[in-house]
């Protein structure tokens, strides 16, 4: 273990987020918003692989299927398969784009899709737009593409996790400062008694 932070990509991020481990690719996927981009670190051959995506890319998760993730972009969730770079139709889109953007994802153990939405922050080409207002949702996107929002009036959705146990479900909005927590019910997949 090293005790100092260090750079093992420079790959010059506007704003990297969100990095999952893919145990059966060996590597590390994450997106950079501004540009647009996922990015593959692989650590055995040192070796970085990119994807142009033509909106916002802000959060990937994995998936019941280890050859595909799904790709939470400004305006849609879409399944990707890096091996042939083959994106789906959207399985899922969010309303008033793009004046607001999705933001933060993360699936439960069911396999439910939760996404928390903010005020569109970036412009079309990429550059910084100004976040504000209180135009987020937080909604869950079922297995059968049945979407239920949850919560609205959120300033920037992010920070999405559950307790090891399951039964608590953790939300946060950055503009407030603060992170929720609920009852979660692993069976139905509600939230409740923030």
């Amino acid at each position: 273990m090293i005790s100092e932070p260090r750079c093992v990509v420079p790959t010059g991020d506007a704003c990297g987020e969100g990095v999952v481990w893919h145990a059966a690719h060996a590597a590390a996927y994450w997106t950079d918003i501004n540009r647009f981009l996922v990015h593959r670190f692989t650590p055995d051959d040192q070796c970085v692989r990119t994807w142009f995506f033509d909106e916002p890319v802000t959060a990937l998760t994995l998936t019941d299927r280890d050859d595909t993730l799904a790709v939470i972009l400004g305006s849609k969730v879409v399944l990707w398969e890096p091996r042939s770079d083959r994106r789906s139709e959207p399985v899922y889109r969010l309303e008033r784009w793009p004046e607001v953007r999705l933001n933060d994802a993360c699936a439960d153990r069911r396999g439910s899709l939760w996404l928390g939405s903010m005020r569109n922050n970036v412009n079309a080409d990429g550059s910084a737009g100004t976040a504000g207002g209180r135009d987020g949702i937080l909604c869950r996107l079922d297995p059968d593409a049945s979407a239920t929002q949850w919560c609205c009036d959120i300033g920037i959705a992010n920070t999405l996790a559950w307790s090891p146990d399951g039964f608590r479900f953790y939300f946060g909005d950055t503009l407030d400062n603060i992170i929720w927590v609920y009852d979660y019910d692993p069976g139905t997949g509600e939230i409740k008694n923030r």
